[in-house]
């Protein structure tokens, strides 16, 4: 049933919405920025982090998920940005972990072990994502948490994973509560307006991915979400840009060389304590 739900057709549409954002000089960094130093980055931020590696079983196949937080306590998924499971992505999930009153958080790797080590790499792993398949593997993500002492399950996510984490509102019954940051699904690969589990969403007013995570893509969000009939809030937060929860030194490196210069540690703390709220109201008792 989620496979017809979401067509190649529409899969194509999702990957095209970003594609064109990225295509742009704005997105791409300068020559000079070396794949080796993303590598290391990647390898260095998360050899250490306290994540325990789980194979769930979805079908006839499985994938990895790192697992780090509270046992028993609610469950969320989060999801990658287009890079795949790097160290900006377990730097946000150990954050909420962290969180009181306590969370589990899960990171399904969409991408099969595979990180994009530069803009490109990025564009085609992205490019080469099986939609249906990914939204599988947030379905299993929830289940397993479920399965394993979480009584209730959000689903977070990063541009990529931010328009997953909407779509899985509309698609996946299981899930409880949404916070998406700066990413909407087309409407081909799941309409807003028929979201089913609340949903919290936060952009950047300099976000220039038009369509997909820009202020009118914002507002287009908020129109829908309101004829869902569900709990929502939308939030544009002034004078930043794609990606402004990325404050690790690395991230904030990966940002600059990418042309993206604004920092604003207050409305990265805000957006963080709007998520705690949403998710703390929806998922504790």
């Amino acid at each position: 049933m989620l496979a017809a739900a979401l067509s190649s057709s529409s899969s194509r549409i999702f990957s095209r919405t970003i594609a064109k954002a990225t295509s742009s000089s704005f997105f791409h960094p300068p020559r000079s920025t070396p794949c080796l130093a993303i590598r290391s980055m990647a390898d260095s931020a998360t050899a250490s982090a306290p994540f325990t590696k789980v194979r769930i079983q979805r079908e006839d196949t499985a994938f990895d998920a790192y697992v780090v937080g509270k046992e028993n306590a609610p469950g969320i998924v989060v999801l990658q940005e287009w890079w795949g499971v790097d160290f900006e992505i377990k730097n946000h999930a150990l954050k909420i972990s962290q969180m009181e009153p306590g969370f589990k958080a899960l990171i399904p790797d969409l991408y099969r072990g595979k990180v994009g080590l530069d803009v490109a790499e990025a564009q085609h792993l992205m490019d080469s994502l099986d939609w249906p398949g990914a939204l599988k593997d947030i379905r299993a993500s929830v289940n397993w948490l479920k399965a394993n002492g979480s009584k209730k399950v959000g689903v977070t996510g990063y541009c990529m994973g931010g328009a997953l984490s909407i779509a899985s509102s509309v698609l996946v019954p299981e899930v409880d509560c949404v916070v998406a940051f700066y990413g909407v699904p087309s409407s081909e690969l799941a309409d807003p307006a028929k979201a089913k589990a609340p949903v919290q969403a936060h952009f950047g007013e300099l976000d220039n991915f038009v369509g997909f995570s820009d202020v009118t893509a914002a507002k287009a969000l908020e129109e829908k979400l309101a004829a869902s009939g569900v709990p929502h809030e939308v939030h544009i937060y002034p004078g930043c840009g794609h990606a402004f929860m990325n404050r690790s030194p690395d991230g904030v490196k990966r940002r600059k060389s990418m042309g993206m210069e604004d920092e604003d540690e207050a409305a990265v703390e805000l957006a963080w304590s709007r998520f705690k709220s949403w998710m703390s109201r929806y998922l504790h008792p």
